[in-house]
């Protein structure tokens, strides 16, 4: 009775394999909304402590969506780490079914922790921020072409060119008429911006993908975005510390800010070139500045403060 129930859930584009450990149940429903409202019925069913999902590429986001409106203890998993628990127990063969009970596995030995789903508005934000960051793709795609076309069929590529840049400015709109609902959105916006080097592309990401901004102490939102050094050392031996995992969206974002920043920021351009000038990679230059700059902003956000250039 007092028995964890731990269900494993593998996605596809057409189907959700589930598996329920320890009962060892097995079945199979579509990838659709009926299949999903079947699925998630007899997943209620055995009162499990945790859903367990992949993360897909939001092939899994309709099932989530849907168990989170029915009160279900849901896990987004990151897929990699299933993986290699899958590997590390002796499991080499790789099936959808097989998928679904490592899931299962990987919840009940690991127990990991629920994940708190976005309300609708901030993963509509989220939503947004992506298809800009796809046009913008696009748009360098159509100027390198545009590069190395000849004259005759350069006016199409032009034209295409145009209607990305319309859609970009509808974009930003539709951001800032968003941010513009919320109150607590807008003091948050205004309170980052305030900050050097600090533009609207950048803010609404910390918005919609980093919500702990604020919220956890300087090594911890560094290690959660992925620019803090990690320790290799065994024995006698040191090894180079070097960045790993964390949210890539935020990264991103971060380092093509910190290109500029670097050049005019009067705290992180002192800092970038007395890395550089002590021997230090550009690009672990960079790094730090990110890191220093993400610490200012949690700072900023922790006390409710705007920007001074006396924060540490």
């Amino acid at each position: 009775m007092n028995t964890e129930i731990n269900i494993g859930i593998d996605t596809s584009q057409t189907q959700l394999d589930i598996h329920v450990r320890p009962l060892g149940d097995a079945f199979t429903v579509t990838n659709s909304d009926e299949g999903i409202k079947t699925g998630i019925k007899r997943i209620r069913a055995y009162h499990p402590t945790r859903v367990l999902i992949e993360a897909t590429g939001r092939l899994e986001m309709a099932f989530v969506c849907a168990a989170d409106k029915a009160n279900l203890p849901v896990v987004v998993c990151n897929p990699g780490q299933v993986r290699q628990f899958a590997k590390a127990a002796g499991r080499m063969a790789k099936t959808d079914r097989l998928d679904a009970r490592d899931i299962a596995h990987f919840g009940e030995a690991l127990k990991p922790a629920l994940t708190e789903l976005k309300s609708d508005k901030l993963r509509q934000l989220s939503d947004l921020l992506t298809v800009r960051s796809q046009c913008l793709e696009m748009s360098t795609m159509q100027k390198n072409r545009l590069k190395r076309m000849p004259k005759n069929v350069q006016a199409p590529i032009s034209r295409i060119l145009k209607c990305i840049q319309k859609e970009v400015a509808a974009i930003d709109e539709k951001l800032d008429l968003l941010v513009n609902q919320i109150d607590e959105w807008r003091e948050k916006r205004d309170v980052l911006l305030s900050a050097k080097g600090v533009g609207k592309v950048l803010t609404y990401t910390l918005m919609s993908e980093l919500p702990e901004l604020g919220r956890l102490n300087r090594k911890a939102i560094s290690a959660l975005v992925g620019v803090a050094p990690m320790n290799r050392d065994s024995g006698a031996y040191e090894g180079k510390r070097y960045t790993r995992g964390g949210r890539a969206k935020v990264r991103t974002v971060l380092f093509v800010s910190m290109l500029s920043a670097i050049q005019c920021h009067p705290k992180l351009k002192p800092l970038y070139q007395r890395l550089v000038a002590a021997g230090k990679p550009k690009k672990v230059a960079i790094v730090a500045c990110m890191r220093k700059q993400l610490v200012i902003l949690n700072t900023m956000l922790k006390n409710g403060t705007y920007w001074d250039e006396n924060i540490v």
